[in-house]
């Protein structure tokens, strides 16, 4: 049962955190704002307010949650700490310990709250935020590709020499099936037109079939066929990982390994990064109260300075440890939950330190 305290404590946390969102937007709109002035005059008020700028402050308070987690427990517990009245929890009999359960609480609920918002509610409203910067702001999607390779089913290779994606077009295009190592079949055609759903236009085609020592040879000038790939499965653009839910990201990135295809790095870090975020909150809740509950000399400016240092670090060394996954230089799993993983062993130090 949750007592008066724990009730006041939960409520201190949520509202700080709250409040150090809605300050931290506000100054990040106006410099957004700021930077893309010269874009915004071209774009319509309403496409800027509505298509844009309610997606991105969603985007934008997600994106750092930990850190707003982080620095509103530093914040409330460095003020309750101050006004002595974490010694006076102490004194009435509470542990440390079952201090900590209010703190467990809200980070459970921000850590929820966090990850539904990043699998489910985000993404389709990151469709409309990064169709309004391709057109209005640099345009970063990917129209082009060349040298294309992948397995459409087991045994079933497709390749393209270029496609287009502003004509749905791809040229030089074969198809090639295998039983084992042996090639029973190539199809091969000087362009391919992508219709829908996986339906395939192809032009000025030969197929040769081979049967032994026998060889068969059928030509045409059309052929519709169900191919089962589609241009997003190698028009991989940069923000391409952010506009799945966290179940299509998973599908895609199990069926792109399928495929062979190899630059989906960004897809699983974006896949991993949905689950370790959950996992910060916690972390940096544990980290965030043990720093802050003692009343040290110099006040809550101390314990504020040493949480912003953290908290900025923290944020550092998981860019950092992303880029390894990018270079191949490790998984995207370790990468990604290096940080978490060092982080969990300063909160359990910091933890056991903390009564004394």
């Amino acid at each position: 049962m949750l007592k008066k305290i724990d009730i006041y404590i939960i409520k201190k946390f949520l509202g700080t955190y709250f409040f150090a969102i809605a300050l931290i937007i506000s100054i990040a709109v106006v410099f957004d704002i700021n930077e893309k002035l010269d874009s915004f005059l071209n774009a319509p008020l309403k496409a800027i307010v509505v298509d844009y700028y309610l997606n991105f402050i969603p985007y934008f308070a997600n994106l750092f949650s930990p850190l707003f987690t982080f620095i509103a427990v530093i914040f409330f517990t460095s003020k309750l700490a101050d006004n002595s009245e974490i010694i006076a929890m102490l004194s009435s009999g509470i542990s440390f310990r079952r201090l900590m359960i209010p703190y467990m609480i809200s980070a459970a609920i921000i850590a929820g709250v966090t990850f539904y918002l990043n699998s489910y509610v985000i993404p389709p409203a990151n469709v409309t935020r990064i169709e309004f910067q391709n057109k209005y702001v640099k345009n970063k999607k990917v129209d082009y590709a060349s040298n294309i390779q992948l397995q459409v089913e087991p045994g079933v290779i497709a390749y393209m020499s270029r496609y287009d994606n502003n004509t749905k077009t791809g040229y030089r295009f074969s198809l090639e099936k295998f039983e084992g190592k042996i090639l029973k079949s190539r199809l091969t055609a000087q362009t391919v037109t992508y219709d829908s759903a996986y339906h395939w236009i192809i032009k000025d085609y030969m197929i040769r079939n081979f049967n032994g020592m026998r060889e068969e040879l059928t030509r045409g000038s059309r052929l519709d066929s169900i191919i089962t790939i589609e241009p997003s499965d190698f028009l991989i653009s940069r923000y391409d990982s952010e506009l799945m839910t966290t179940s299509a990201l998973k599908t895609y990135i199990d069926r792109q390994k399928k495929r062979g295809v190899a630059n989906i790095k960004d897809f699983e870090i974006e896949y991993e990064k949905r689950f370790a975020m959950t996992a910060a909150s916690f972390i940096l809740t544990v980290i965030g109260m043990s720093l802050s509950s003692r009343k040290v000399k110099g006040g809550m400016g101390v314990n504020i300075g040493i949480g912003l240092l953290l908290s900025f670090s923290y944020i550092l060394f998981s860019t950092v440890s992303s880029t390894f996954a990018v270079s191949g230089a490790t998984s995207p799993r370790i990468a990604v939950w290096l940080p978490n993983i060092v982080y969990s062993i300063i909160a359990v130090y910091l933890y056991q330190k903390a009564p004394k």
